[in-house]
């Protein structure tokens, strides 16, 4: 059984579409336990759902490394395997990600590397790109940096703003985090830890449970060149 910690900042949409999925009864992952740095909403949903739950309020803290430190406490108590940021707005440490070396993954709006940090709807439709998306990657100390797990693309139509693309891109975000956790669960994507950088190693398969009303999606995901 693959356990998860997730980590959010605000009501934690994804952090929602994670929850669903871990809790159908053929999918060997569960979240033990859900981190916020504030007193955020998306806590009640993951206590509504028997998850536990802990907000540690950053603004408490004299600095970074002070609530990291306590941060690191509750997670090495919850014994995880992966961290799952999810919508998580505090940067974390150098020391803090080399701590947890493989094991923290995030979720970002955009097709890395393209947009890194914010705005990043805005700057597509501002870029007038044809394509936008969302990725899924290793966190490493350098932001939304690290190696990539999968993608997903939307079409950036003539008529949208920087809400609607927004709202097309968090669609394929509840997918794609799920298929991350199912693949990991599973043993069809693993971490090879043992070069210089981690190295995502993937095996064809089909992933447990159901996804967006499909329970025969495979892994991995297809290129998004083939997409677009």
């Amino acid at each position: 059984m693959l356990r998860l910690a997730v980590l959010i900042s605000s009501r934690g949409s994804n952090m929602q579409a994670l929850i669903e999925y871990t809790l159908q009864a053929d999918v060997p992952a569960e979240i033990i336990g859900v981190i916020a740095d504030n007193p955020a909403k998306g806590l009640s949903h993951a206590a509504a759902a028997g998850i536990h739950t802990l907000a540690i309020n950053k603004s408490e803290y004299e600095n970074r490394a002070a609530f990291e430190d306590v941060l690191a406490q509750h997670i090495d108590q919850l014994d995880v395997d992966i961290i799952c940021l999810a919508g998580f707005m505090s940067v974390l440490s150098g020391d803090f990600c080399q701590r947890y070396y493989g094991k923290i993954i995030n979720i970002h709006p955009s097709l890395l590397p393209a947009y890194k940090g914010l705005d990043t709807h805005q700057r597509a439709i501002s870029d007038e790109a044809k394509w936008h998306g969302c990725s899924v990657h290793i966190v490493t100390p350098k932001i939304d940096d690290g190696p990539l797990l999968a993608q997903k693309a939307v079409a950036v139509d003539a008529n949208d703003t920087a809400t609607t693309l927004a709202a097309k891109v968090l669609s394929e975000e509840h997918i794609i985090y799920p298929m991350i956790i199912g693949a990991l669960a599973t043993g069809l994507l693993r971490f090879d830890l043992s070069g210089a950088q981690i190295t995502p190693i993937n095996i064809s398969g089909v992933l447990p449970g159901v996804i967006n009303g499909d329970d025969q999606m495979r892994w991995p995901i297809a290129d998004i060149t083939s997409e677009s």
